[in-house]
């Protein structure tokens, strides 16, 4: 499904922690200033921009570190639902610290558990001229592009709550804040790729090719890296034991492994992860 916000409707989602990091702005009454000042400038971007989001829920179980999603379609020729598959997420595992060594995998359940596992997969976006019609002004430009990075996130923050208390329901009596959910106390977890626990930016080509992100105007680049810049994509996952991670270090054989699942050059695959060779 394809959604549309106005800016007016994520506002109040936006994490500001994060835009002031950005200016790296430590003063609180320079943060205050340049708060109001944003808040100004997204007033008058109202009605000339819009946000945008594509998200599709699909049954799914895990092999080993990898998450198959399928999806259940109807057969003309039968008239019977049946389950098809429509790709194959791999995942990465911890090699270093302390055990248990996770892997996103591992919060989904595998093919024959009794529990059966969904997830989600989405992408949210600004429109790009937020990214390109203010090249004139270089201090607009910046201020127009973090802003854009903001709504980017706020969207993905009001998808998901969307997803947890309508679209697939499993938090229907959520009743958080957004401060509370602006430091994640929503159950399950929102994944994005090119994150510590999704860090390889290529796997954007597997959600494009499931999602068709072309549809609400992202464009990939030949590593996968988004356009417009201010674009979020990843994974929805309900499972109330899901905790974020850092994959930290890819060991050789690690690398070799996911390359073969990948179905991607390692080589490629070491500079699309900005891995070294030992």
């Amino acid at each position: 499904m394809k959604l549309t916000y106005r800016i007016s409707q994520l506002v109040p989602y936006i994490n500001w922690v994060y835009y002031f990091y950005a200016w790296q702005v430590k003063d609180e009454v320079e943060r205050l200033r340049m708060q109001r000042e944003a808040l100004a400038k997204l007033e008058e971007l109202e009605e000339k921009y819009l946000i945008h989001a594509v998200f599709e829920l699909f049954d799914a179980y895990s092999d080993d570190d990898d998450i198959v999603i399928f999806r259940t379609q109807l057969c003309p020729d039968c008239g019977i639902k049946h389950p098809v598959r429509v790709g194959s997420i791999p995942c990465l595992r911890q090699q270093q610290g302390k055990p248990p060594y996770l892997c996103l995998a591992d919060f989904i359940a595998p093919q024959d558990s009794k529990v059966k596992s969904k997830i989600g997969l989405f992408a949210t976006t600004v429109d790009i001229g937020l990214e390109t019609d203010f090249d004139d002004d270089v201090y607009q430009k910046m201020l127009t592009q973090l802003l854009a990075d903001r709504l980017a996130e706020a969207a993905a923050e009001r998808l998901h709550e969307q997803v947890r208390k309508e679209i697939w329901g499993y938090a229907k009596d959520e009743n958080l804040s957004i401060p509370d959910m602006l430091i994640e106390r929503f159950l399950g977890i929102r994944p994005a790729v090119g994150y510590p626990s999704l860090p390889d930016t290529s796997l954007n080509f597997l959600l494009d090719g499931i999602l068709d992100m072309k549809q609400i105007g992202i464009r990939l680049t030949e590593s996968g890296a988004m356009k417009p810049h201010a674009s979020v994509s990843g994974m929805m996952i309900s499972n109330p034991k899901a905790r974020y991670f850092s994959i930290g270090k890819i060991g050789e054989d690690q690398l070799q492994d996911y390359a073969r699942r990948r179905g991607v050059p390692a080589e490629v695959l070491r500079k699309w992860l900005e891995i070294s060779k030992s």
